[in-house]
Formats: structure tokens, C-alpha cells, sequence
């Protein structure tokens, strides 16, 4: 029954599965824990015990069903045994009999392979034998044509191996194809072995008839010579020694002629004409044989030798080799400039030889040529990108330098530092320094220039502002060693280096401060202008993921931006300090009124209009540097720092005035006499209420010239209360009596 018994079902609340008893794999020990993780083991006894109650009555309910069967089964079986021995002897003859018809069949498969095997063995000694008739059948025909040609040709010829017509070398080649084919096939046989001086000296005959007769074919201009002479050695697998054969009586002459180191060094365009005289090699020297092997666009495919490619086997190998040993100066890169033209000028001209293989797969084959990949590794690319890399770093930390230099006449920046910052980009990728090879390595400069300069603003930040005068601070002011430099050493990350000494930094005018922060806010605004310059350069090399380009400089133009909160909050504080140096003379404004007899003041004070110059001169001077939004944000920052400290100013002013006022009241009742007024002694307005009418003044007209400026008194911080303060103080003094 095997796993088909079908057991009687229990009641459904037992805590098994009564289908886990049937399987093959059953284990009482896995059985038990398993249900010990739903149920107690006393739960388990008792429901295995009902469901063996079960199994024991359908036991008795399956023999009542068939007891006439179990009765009746020992009964049926009488008698089995006599039949069993009757059938024992016919079995037995039986297997004697398959036996020996297995033995006498073996033996026949046996003597069969044996004879199979010797038949074999036969057969392979026979194919030898007729490989070795074939190769000496073939010798002695080579040798017969040669012969019969030679004996028509040999009062002509000095040598004793005659160089012969075409026809008949496509004859020979045919024959010496097969004599080849069989050679290989018989290596090793000592038949072979005494042949071979004939094989070598047929071999040697033919390509020195080959030789001779493709350089007639040359010289002649003979198309059917060429074409001949080409299938021969097409014929006899000798493609690559046709090629060499070229290459060396053709090419390398003229390439020898041509490339002559003096010319190119004493001429301005000496290498460019050079390689002008190369490329004519191939349209005057090499159409015979680009038409008879499919080079040349006019070739007719029913006339064309395949498997030629004299551009890339015969011309591109001497020219790479004449460079190398006629013009070893050609690839140094100790000045890098006639490095770059020298470079560029020469992959140009790779690319215009290209341009005449004719086709895509030869140009691959060009490619793959290991006598191109030894031109490219010539020019020692990483050491022109050391000095170029030296070059950049050097002027670059030459600007950055301990003196903020004005930039050139004609700049868009204000200082040198970012003249050269932005000029080290531009050269990075002009055409005078791009290399198509290097544009990762220009990348990763161009990223360490921003880098660089962003870390350079951040340390011009922290200089202290000098109290210099707008002329003076036109003039170069020396500041402390920097604290970080470009490396001089590309493979080395830039940007982060810090000094090892710790100087105290040098003062910052005001005016240099102002040009850090227009120069920081000129360059993040060209920063797209460093895409739109890389982005040609880089499609032009097959890179196609501009998003990467711009996040990377997004990410620089973040950098830069870092700075500019700290710049900003020092020239607001700068010119906080300098309007306020001015407005704090409101302290002396009781002095020039009290117990002076002065007349009532009608006009501002003289010190509004001084704290006010610093304001109107970044407006003025600086209109056409400064964005118009930058400095209103730097005028409402300055406004509202320098208005909170003259507002406590004015405020603790009045506060003393007023206390004073007080003071002399109790002391005029004390002493009760009215001989005279110790506030005013002319009759009209007291001191102390010209004090008030003087900073009310004052404020009105400090408020005038804010908005004079084009901004909002509201947007300046406690000029509202400011102005409160001094508009209660004037309602005091012209309301009271005098």
C-alpha cells in the first residue's frame, strides 16, 4: 500500500495531524516536541489514546469484512510447492542455453573489433603513404615547372633561382598550398625528413620570385602583376611578409626622406608640413595596391585581393618607427606648450590617416595595432600635467599670496586672487592646455581651484579690519602666512592642507574686504559659465553625464556660498563701528547747551552727517561693483546695529537730563529764591529742553537721510522706538512754559 493507506479520521480537536504517521520521514521524537509546543503532554496522551481506539476498532471492522478471505487463504496455497519444483529443471536449461548464446555473440563482437582495428590502423597507414606521394608528386611538379620556365628564361637571368611570370607562380603557389597542407600532415616521417632541403629550396624560390616580381609589379605600375602576385601570397597564407616586404622597400624610404629632424625643429609649421607629406604617401604611393586589395573606394569587388591591409601593416608601423628614431625630441614634454601643439598636431594626424584606412574595420584593426598603442605611450602625458598642474598651483598661490593685489586693468574681478582663480579655470580647459586624455585630471583641478579659494575667503574672513582711509586702503596690506595652499603634488587632495606655524593675521581694509565679498559674489554667479566651458570638451570624448558635472560644481558654488554670512556680518559690523564712532557724540550734545546760552537749535548736529559718510560712501563709491540688493542688505543690517547703540545712547541721555531737571527743581524750592533761572537765563527755552529739541532734531534728520538712501525707516531695527523716544522728548519741550 505504501503511502496510499488512508487512515480513519479522528475527532477535528485532536492536536495532530493523523497524516503525519503515513509519511516516510516519520520521527517520534520530532513528533512529540512538535506538539508539545501547542499542547501539554498530558492532552497529547490522552489523544493518542482515543485516536488507538479508533485505529484498533477499524482494524476489527476490516478482518469482519474479509474473513472469509483470511479463512480461506492457507487453503488456496496447497499444492504451490510441487508446482514450483516442476518449473525449476525448464528454467534452469533455459539460462545454460542464454549463456551460451551471450559467450558465442561476445566472441563474434570481439574478432569484429579486432578486425575493425587492424582495418583502422590500415587505413591510417595508407592515408600517410598517399600523403607522402602526394608531397613528393607535388615537389617533382614544383620542380618541373620551375624547371621548363627556368631553362625559357635562364640566358636572361644571372641567378640560379629565375624569378617567374605571375601565371605561373599562381601555378606553383596552388601546388605548393597542397604540398604544404600535406607536409604538416605527414610531420614526423623520415621520408619527410629527406625531402625537406627540396621543400626549403622550392620555398625559398618562391618568395624571392614573389618578392621580385610584386616590386616589378610596383616600380611598373602593373595592376595584373600586383593583383598576380598578391593572390599568390594570398595562396600560400603569406599575406603578413607581402605586407612587410612594402613596408620596407616602399614605405620606409620615403619615410626616411621625409621625416628629417632639423627641418621640423628650424620651421614654424615644420612638423605640420611633415605629416602633410606622410599623409600624400598613401594617395600617390599606395592606390595600386589600396585598389587591387579593396582599399580604395573605386575598387571593383569581382577584381579585389582579400586579406591585405597595407595602411595599418605596412605604412602605420614605419611611420610610428621613424618617428621614434628620427625624432626622439618629438615627445618630450619639458616645455609644455610646444609639447601641447606638438601633441595636438599629432593626433590630428591620426585622425586624418584614419580617415584613409576606408573603412570601420580597418580602423579598428589601426587601433588594435600594437605599433599604434606604442605611438600613444610615447607621450608622456602625466608629466605634462605635473607641469602644467605646477604651473596653475604656483601663479594661483602666487596671487592668494600676503598681499590683496587689485586685479589688471580690463578684469571683471576686483582683486587679483580671483582674476587668477578664474583665469586657471579658463586655461584648464582652453585649447592651448586640453588635453582630450587628461580632462579627468583637469576636473579634478578645476575642483581644487574652487576648493582653494573658497578655503582662501574663509581666512580673509577672520582678518582683523585696519581703520585705514579709502585712499590708503587701495594699497597692498600684508597679511600672515596662509594657512592652506594648492599641493604641488597632483595625487595628493588639495584644498585642506594647514599651516604648520601659527601667526597672527594681519589687518584688512575696508575697501578689500568689500572686494572679497563682490569678487566671492561675481564668481558663484559664473560658475554655469565653467559648465557651458567644460561641457564641449568633455561630449567631445564621449562623456555624456553632464548631471554629475553640475552637482559637482553645485556642490563648490555651496562651498562658496558657506562664506559669504561671515563676510557680510564683518562689513555690516565694520560699518556699524565706523557710523557709530560718530553717533555716540550724541553724549556731547548736553555740554554745548547747558549754562552756554545758546540759541535754540533749529538743525541737525554736525556728527549725523559724519556717522552718515560711511553709508553713502559704499552707495556712491561702490555702485558700480556691488550688486544693488547686496548693498541695501549690508546698508539695513548696518543701519539697524548702529540705530540699536544710539538708540540706548540717546535714551540714557535724556534719562541723565531729565534726572538733572529734577535735581535743579528740588534745589530751586529748597532754596526758594527765583533771583534767577537756572534753566535758561535768557527768558526763552531751558537748556535741558534744548537738549531734547537738538537730539529730536538729530534723529528727524537721521531718519531723512535713511530714507534718502532708498530704504524704509520700519525695515531698520529700533528706529521706530528711536524715534518714539525723541518724539516725546520734543512734545516735552515745546509744551512746557519757559
Amino acid at each position: 500500500m505504501e503511502g496510499r493507506m488512508s487512515l480513519p479520521r479522528g475527532p477535528e480537536n485532536l492536536c495532530f495531524d493523523k497524516d503525519e504517521f503515513m509519511k516516510a520521514d516519520f520521527d517520534v521524537d520530532h513528533f512529540v516536541s512538535d506538539c508539545r509546543k501547542r499542547v501539554q503532554l498530558e492532552e497529547l496522551r490522552e489523544d493518542l489514546e482515543l485516536y488507538y481506539k479508533l485505529l484498533k476498532t477499524a482494524m476489527v471492522e476490516l478482518i469482519n469484512k474479509d474473513y472469509a478471505d483470511f479463512v480461506n487463504l492457507s487453503t488456496n496455497l496447497v499444492g504451490m510447492d510441487k508446482a514450483l519444483n516442476q518449473l525449476s529443471v525448464p528454467l534452469g536449461q533455459l539460462r545454460e542455453e542464454v549463456m551460451s548464446l551471450k559467450s558465442c555473440v561476445s566472441e563474434g563482437i570481439q574478432a569484429v573489433d579486432d578486425r575493425m582495428t587492424k582495418q583502422e590502423d590500415i587505413r591510417r597507414k595508407k592515408m600517410c603513404v598517399l600523403r607522402l606521394i602526394h608531397v613528393i608528386q607535388s615537389v617533382e611538379k614544383i620542380e618541373k615547372i620551375l624547371h621548363s620556365q627556368g631553362t625559357k628564361e635562364l640566358s636572361s637571368l644571372e641567378g640560379n633561382s629565375p624569378l617567374v611570370t605571375g601565371q605561373v607562380l599562381e601555378r606553383i603557389a596552388t601546388e605548393f598550398n597542397q604540398l604544404q597542407f600535406h607536409a604538416v600532415q605527414s610531420k614526423g616521417m623520415p621520408l619527410l625528413d629527406k625531402v625537406r632541403p627540396r621543400i626549403a629550396g622550392i620555398t625559398a624560390m618562391l618568395q624571392q620570385s614573389l618578392e621580385g616580381l610584386l616590386l616589378e609589379g610596383l616600380q611598373t605600375s602593373n595592376v595584373d602583376i600586383i593583383r598576380h602576385c598578391l593572390r599568390t601570397y594570398a595562396t600560400i597564407d603569406k599575406t603578413r611578409d607581402a605586407e612587410a616586404l612594402v613596408g620596407q622597400v616602399l614605405v620606409k624610404p620615403y619615410v626616411d626622406e621625409v621625416m628629417v629632424e632639423q627641418y621640423v625643429q628650424s620651421h614654424p609649421n615644420g612638423l605640420q608640413a611633415m605629416y602633410n607629406r606622410l599623409l600624400e604617401f598613401v594617395p600617390h604611393h599606395c592606390r595600386l595596391l589600396r585598389e587591387v586589395t579593396g582599399g580604395a573606394i573605386s575598387s571593383e569587388k569581382a577584381d579585389i585581393v582579400p586579406g591585405y591591409d597595407f595602411l595599418v601593416n605596412s605604412v602605420w608601423p614605419e611611420i610610428v618607427r621613424g618617428l621614434e628614431e628620427k625624432l626622439p625630441s618629438l615627445f618630450n614634454p619639458g616645455n609644455p606648450d610646444v609639447f601641447h601643439e606638438r601633441y595636438t598636431t599629432s593626433m590630428d594626424f591620426v585622425r586624418k590617416f584614419e580617415r584613409q584606412c576606408g573603412s570601420q574595420a580597418s580602423v579598428k584593426r589601426l587601433r588594435a595595432h600594437p605599433s599604434y598603442h606604442s605611438f600613444n605611450n610615447k607621450w608622456n602625458l602625466p608629466v605634462y600635467f605635473q607641469i602644467r598642474f605646477r604651473e596653475i598651483a604656483g601663479a594661483l598661490e602666487e596671487a592668494l599670496s600676503d598681499t590683496l593685489e587689485e586685479a589688471p586693468a580690463g578684469s571683471s574681478f576686483c582683486l587679483l586672487a580671483t582674476h587668477m582663480v578664474w583665469a586657471s579655470l579658463v586655461k584648464c580647459w582652453s585649447d592651448q592646455m586640453f588635453v582630450p586624455l587628461l580632462a579627468h585630471r583637469l576636473w579634478k583641478l578645476s575642483l581644487q581651484i574652487l576648493a582653494r579659494y573658497s578655503v582662501f575667503i574663509s581666512e580673509v574672513s577672520l582678518r582683523p579690519i585696519s581703520s585705514e582711509n579709502t585712499k590708503e586702503s587701495k594699497k597692498p596690506v600684508l597679511v600672515g602666512k596662509k594657512e592652506s595652499s594648492l599641493s604641488l603634488n597632483p595625487s595628493e587632495d588639495q584644498g585642506n592642507g594647514s599651516s604648520a606655524e601659527s601667526v597672527p593675521l594681519s589687518s584688512i581694509s575696508s575697501t578689500q574686504l568689500i572686494y572679497v565679498a563682490a569678487d566671492l559674489d561675481k564668481l558663484q554667479d559664473r560658475i554655469p559659465d565653467i559648465l557651458d566651458m567644460i561641457k564641449p570638451k568633455l561630449e567631445m570624448i564621449g562623456f555624456k553625464n553632464m548631471s554629475c558635472i553640475a552637482g559637482a560644481l553645485e556642490d563648490s558654488k555651496t562651498s562658496l556660498s558657506a562664506c559669504v554670512p561671515t563676510l557680510n556680518n564683518r562689513i555690516i559690523q565694520d560699518l556699524s563701528e565706523s557710523s557709530f564712532a560718530y553717533l555716540k557724540s550724541a553724549l556731547e550734545v548736553p555740554r554745548l547747551y547747558r549754562r552756554t546760552n545758546k540759541e535754540v537749535p533749529t538743525k541737525a548736529s554736525p556728527y549725523v552727517d559724519s556717522a552718515l559718510k560711511p553709508f553713502y560712501r559704499l552707495q556712491n563709491d561702490y555702485r558700480d561693483t556691488l550688486k544693488q540688493p547686496m548693498i541695501h542688505q549690508w546698508l539695513e543690517g548696518a543701519l539697524s546695529d548702529s540705530t540699536q547703540k544710539y538708540y540706548e545712547t540717546v535714551s540714557d541721555v535724556l534719562s541723565s537730563v531729565k534726572k538733572m531737571e529734577e535735581s535743579l527743581k528740588r534745589l530751586k524750592q529748597a532754596r526758594r529764591t527765583a533771583t534767577s533761572n537756572p534753566v535758561g537765563t535768557n527768558g526763552g527755552m531751558s537748556d535741558d529742553n534744548k537738549i531734547r529739541l537738538q537730539l529730536a532734531l538729530d534723529i528727524e534728520y537721521f531718519g531723512e537721510q535713511i530714507r534718502k538712501m532708498g530704504l524704509e525707516t520700519s525695515s531698520i531695527k529700533s528706529f521706530s522706538a528711536l524715534a518714539e523716544l525723541v518724539l516725546t522728548a520734543k512734545d516735552q519741550a515745546t509744551m512746557e512754559p519757559s
